[in-house]
């Protein structure tokens, strides 16, 4: 037996523990500026101190956790300021991608936003038709469109942090979906951005897209998920 058949189970676990806890404090299971104890967690996640300490670790220097002394581990707080500084940064990012993304299409990424946008609008939003129960199917698609829409920009750096924004802003909209379920056509803003696209006008397309970003910012704002 080889010393890395020796570590990959306690690797497989530490990865596994990292995966859950990360998607829990993006969704908001473990509130913002909340604490994280070591042992809380053990026992929430079935799995060992070190896992999750060593998880903890991760995705403090990631800055989705925050390591305080004598306090341990805190979920990262957020702030109506935190989120209109991110509101502008990834629009400022995002605009710039999609102008390149435009500037250079091709039928063929063309057919790709087309296809994003169809399979985005044929799933519901929430799973159930009352209130928001949030559908990962939706959200992965939500995810696929908005990163079609700038993957033909030619920079993988550009994309790897319009990746990272979005994760952040995911946070943000799953601590207001509840309140903010059915108060907006997302769809239609969707289809203004594409349409746009489609007709090769960049302004206007950044605009659709300015639009529907700093219309989430508000909503999370005005309902005070922050």
């Amino acid at each position: 037996m080889t010393l890395d058949n020796l570590t990959e189970p306690a690797a497989s676990l530490t990865l596994t523990t990292y995966e859950r806890l990360r998607s829990d404090v993006l969704s908001g299971r473990w509130v913002p500026g909340g604490k994280l104890g070591i042992e809380a967690l053990r026992e929430h996640y079935g799995t060992g101190a070190t896992p999750v300490r060593e998880a903890l670790n991760r995705l403090a220097a990631e800055g989705w956790v925050q390591h305080l002394d004598q306090r341990g581990f805190i979920a990262a707080p957020v702030s109506d300021e935190a989120l209109r500084e991110l509101a502008k940064t990834r629009v400022w990012l995002e605009t710039t991608a999609l102008t390149q993304s435009v500037q250079a299409s091709t039928p063929a990424w063309e057919e790709r936003v087309l296809l994003a946008l169809h399979r985005l609008s044929k799933t519901p939003r929430s799973l159930s038709k009352d209130k928001y129960i949030e559908n990962p199917a939706w959200e992965k698609l939500h995810r696929e469109f908005h990163m079609v829409l700038i993957d033909n920009c030619g920079s993988r750096w550009l994309i790897g942090f319009c990746e990272q924004l979005y994760d952040q802003a995911y946070r943000y909209r799953q601590l207001a979906a509840k309140t903010s379920y059915k108060r907006r056509h997302e769809l239609d803003e969707h289809k203004a951005v594409v349409d746009a696209v489609l007709a090769g006008d960049v302004g206007l397309a950044c605009k659709a897209l300015t639009g529907h970003y700093d219309k989430t910012a508000q909503i999370i704002l005005k309902n005070g998920a922050t």
